[in-house]
């Protein structure tokens, strides 16, 4: 799976990165911080969004490796997290990081989740992570998935799951039904099998709960407001873009309903904390 771009993801971060649950950003802070060097896997890492949004919390030194099936996007993320440190250094591995007293190695991975979840995980790992990915994902999936990581004894967390939760400013008589053809759309194979979508948190519970996990909840949502108005823009398209390709709204009224100005928009999001047993 793959298909984001580079120019995408740069938008969304910042948004991204408010909208994250503090709460549970903290237990996981806290669940982390008698480890002196913990192993971190990202699993959708695209262009390094999740590393720059969850390392403040962790330690002094962390040991990162960045996984997407895209090489584009790894080597963007490796541009971009140099850009983004206080200092770099290539190493035989990836890169060794300096930001804010904090020393953080990062390996990088191309790996197909699918077809071989096992590599994705490989090696000493304390932590999984992940952001924006598990509503692309099955529910038979999200069952392997947590019986993977619950075998490495690995905490996991993961950030903006989508929700299901849409709403726009001004509203539209079009609205519902651009919503519905929306969650069709997403409920849709994006090559994990038929995706949860907006049921994707409740299948991360259920399937971590299986494993004897205790997990907590909390939510993310973008409210995206005159400040983000390049967002709301792209974000309208994509939206407008998925329902057209359902066949279930008319090209007409989609046609209509884009013509409104946005000015705001909520999109529903969970985070996830799943923790091991003991």
């Amino acid at each position: 799976m793959s298909g984001f771009s580079p120019e995408w993801l740069a938008l969304r971060e910042p948004v991204d990165h408010r909208s994250r649950h503090a709460g549970l950003a903290g237990v996981l802070a806290g669940r982390l911080q008698s480890l002196d060097e913990p192993g971190i896997i990202d699993l959708g890492c695209g262009t390094g969004s999740n590393l720059r949004g969850t390392a403040p919390l962790l330690g002094p030194r962390q040991n990162w490796t960045l996984v997407d099936y895209d090489a584009r996007l790894l080597e963007v993320a490796r541009t971009r997290l140099e850009a983004w440190a206080d200092r770099a250094q290539q190493s035989s591995e990836g890169l060794i990081l300096d930001k804010a007293g904090k020393r953080i190695t990062v390996r990088f991975r191309q790996a197909d989740l699918v077809r071989d979840l096992d590599f994705a995980l490989s090696g000493s790992v304390d932590l999984v992570t992940a952001s924006a990915l598990f509503d692309l994902c099955s529910a038979d999936f999200i069952a392997r998935f947590a019986a993977q990581v619950a075998v490495r004894k690995a905490a996991f967390f993961t950030v903006l799951t989508y929700d299901g939760v849409q709403t726009w400013a001004p509203e539209h008589a079009a609205d519902a039904a651009m919503r519905a053809a929306f969650i069709a759309h997403q409920k849709t194979d994006k090559g994990f099998g038929t995706s949860a979508g907006p049921d994707a948190p409740a299948a991360l519970r259920a399937a971590f709960e299986a494993q004897g996990y205790a997990v907590r909840e909390g939510g993310s949502p973008w409210l995206l407001g005159s400040g983000d108005a390049g967002l709301v823009r792209d974000l309208a398209q994509g939206f407008a873009g998925a329902v057209g390709e359902t066949g279930k709204v008319d090209a007409g009224e989609i046609a209509a309903w884009l013509k409104a100005e946005r000015t705001a928009a909520v999109v529903g999001h969970t985070d996830t904390l799943a923790l091991p047993p003991g």
